[in-house]
């Protein structure tokens, strides 16, 4: 049911460590309401009696002036620090109660219940991994990593502000993909070949497309008044850049109205990258 006054309702993450899950798992639960005003507030590293006692006057605070319960998404793993805030006056929705107790029943196994385990940095080398891509995604910026494209995943093309650098980096951060981009200039797209550094990589190569009138207002931002910015040059640059992607089959997505998280995980099963 959409709320028809549009009220606003306070909402916490609270967790043992970062809290990117709750955040990530509440933010999708909250995303299905449309309509709705929610006030986030992030409540990270609750992992002493004394940060668990302040996070409950934080909920209880809010709820009283917001004059009904905060929910309160949590990824709590002591508990008895997730008992003390769930008895707040808060909505509690408690994300490893709720999965934990079930896996254990149905793996007959008692869990490890260690806080911080899947972002942990010994975690299958995992963190290394991430933090390794994200230095490549940094040194293949705007085609500065032409000598490295043998070891990328992939190499994302497209013209200026179409999404390339955020992307790659998201890719890095949260799957370690080595992802390169490379930017589009008027030369690359006098005709429809593709640019030599490119062409032995053409396996790896997927593009991004951005509506023309978005991408001048972007180009605004960065460059006010300026034919780089006029949509006369978007719609010329979006167009031709099209052109070249069906000409050398090349895969590609409009990044118009999706997140960098959609952008991602299309492109991942695209390229059966995981």
């Amino acid at each position: 049911m959409v709320n028809q006054n549009n009220k606003n309702r306070i909402v916490f993450f609270i967790s043992d460590r970062t809290g990117i899950t709750a955040e990530a798992l509440g933010g999708s639960l909250l995303s299905q309401f449309e309509g709705l005003n929610f006030t986030k507030i992030h409540l990270s590293f609750i992992d002493t009696l004394d940060k668990a006692h302040g996070a409950v006057k934080k909920v209880n605070s809010a709820s009283l002036e917001a004059g009904e319960p905060a929910l309160v998404f949590s990824t709590q793993i002591n508990s008895e620090f997730r008992v003390m805030i769930s008895k707040s006056n808060c909505v509690f929705f408690d994300f490893f109660e709720t999965f934990i107790s079930k896996m254990e029943r149905s793996l007959d196994l008692k869990s490890s219940h260690t806080a911080g385990k899947s972002h942990s940095m010994n975690h299958n080398n995992n963190y290394s991994n991430r933090m390794s891509s994200i230095n490549f995604a940094l040194g293949s910026d705007d085609g500065l990593g032409s000598k490295t494209y043998e070891n990328a995943d992939l190499i994302l093309i497209g013209v200026s502000r179409s999404g390339k650098t955020p992307s790659c980096l998201f890719m890095a951060l949260q799957y370690g993909i080595n992802a390169a981009n490379y930017p589009l200039i008027e030369q690359d797209l006098e005709n429809t070949k593709l640019p030599e550094s490119l062409q032995q990589y053409k396996h790896k190569l997927f593009g991004l497309t951005i509506n023309p009138i978005r991408l001048q207002k972007i180009r605004d931002e960065r460059r006010s008044n300026s034919n780089y910015a006029s949509l006369k040059q978007c719609q010329n640059e979006v167009k031709r850049a099209e052109d070249l992607y069906h000409s050398n089959n090349i895969p590609f997505i409009d990044t118009t109205q999706i997140s960098i998280e959609e952008i991602s995980a299309k492109i991942i099963n695209k390229l059966s990258l995981r």
